[in-house]
């Protein structure tokens, strides 16, 4: 048997991703960059460049070819001296959401494919309320030799382009629910080809917000850098959502669902079977491993500049977004 599948039904239209009361309470957010990160077009934020908004910034001495236009001339009649006025300018946030599709993600109860992309959903609303650019990418292992790893939405602008972002979501549930791997390329392949891919199309400077379980049995160091060097250099402004049920978090929580005994367990990826007998030691070996490989995860963001957050799939979506996102510094 393959242990775990998630049951979660899925929603087949944009207004079934989340509730009306959930939707209702994200109209008062907007994100937050860690970082100043400049836009290409206005928007509704500060940014590094200054320009002729309404928002005054700093003066600087005038100099020769400026428009006298800026010049105050109040403190030129009390100093004599020539000082040209600096205004903010304000432009649009580019905000770049990357989902895992992989088969490890429709696992548990409440799923993690389900819940990444609901969350996903209401990231994407609160930026577009916001009149940030929002593309929202997924990636999975290929499911036949012309299907490429990473799949991706363009950029979009405006709230009404939030029904586009979900129906692109809605059939990304469908395809990851109805089809499989062709085999071709291994899941931490996948991972670490769909990070590259996505840094090298991220056109400007802005958020990165990845949504994934981060369990592999190899490296994913590689896709981690991708974006760790985008991120370093001050590029972007990156989060590493971990997206985890409640059955790995606590595996007592799956032995009350008869996970006990001698059970033939199936890797829901590579299709690997193997007998394991459900002790207490057993459970004690998982959650010192499932920690250090926590740990391990945490350490790697933390050392490419990558910010971390992990979050239970029985979490309140609303009480996510806006509580814990807001005190992680992620939503305002």
């Amino acid at each position: 048997m393959i242990a775990g599948i998630s049951d979660s039904p899925l929603p087949t239209l944009p207004e079934q991703l989340l509730p009306a009361s959930v939707i209702a309470r994200l109209d008062r957010l907007d994100m937050l960059s860690r970082k100043m990160l400049s836009g290409t077009m206005p928007g509704e934020r500060r940014s590094k460049r200054r320009g002729r908004s309404v928002e005054f910034d700093d003066f600087r001495d005038y100099s020769p070819g400026d428009d006298l236009r800026h010049v105050d001339w109040n403190i030129y009649a009390r100093l004599d001296r020539l000082f040209i006025k600096l205004f903010r300018e304000e432009e649009d946030l580019a905000v770049n959401i990357l989902i895992d599709c992989s088969a490890s993600m429709d696992v548990g109860s409440p799923g993690k494919l389900l819940y990444a992309h609901q969350l996903a959903f209401g990231l994407a609303h609160i930026a577009l309320s916001n009149h940030d650019r929002v593309s929202v990418a997924t990636f999975a292992p290929p499911r036949t030799a012309a299907t490429p790893v990473l799949s991706r939405l363009t950029p979009l602008r405006g709230r009404r382009s939030l029904h586009r972002i979900g129906t692109f979501l809605c059939n990304s549930l469908r395809l990851a629910r109805t089809s499989r791997p062709a085999g071709s390329i291994k899941p931490h392949e996948a991972f670490n080809e769909a990070l590259r891919s996505f840094s090298l199309h991220i056109g400007q400077r802005g958020i990165c917000i990845i949504l994934s379980d981060f369990l592999s049995p190899a490296s994913i160091e590689p896709g981690l850098a991708a974006l760790g060097t985008r991120t370093m250099a001050g590029h972007t402004d990156t989060w590493c959502i971990q997206v985890l049920s409640p059955q790995e978090l606590d595996p007592a929580a799956a032995q009350a669902a008869g996970l006990v005994g001698d059970v033939r367990l199936t890797d829901v990826e590579s299709l690997d079977e193997a007998p394991v007998t459900i002790t207490p030691a057993t459970i004690a070996s998982y959650r010192e491993a499932f920690s250090t490989a926590r740990a391990r995860l945490k350490d790697a963001c933390s050392n490419k500049g990558i910010a971390y957050l992990m979050v239970p799939t029985d979490t309140s979506l609303g009480d996510l977004l806006t509580q814990t996102a807001r005190r992680r510094g992620l939503l305002r």
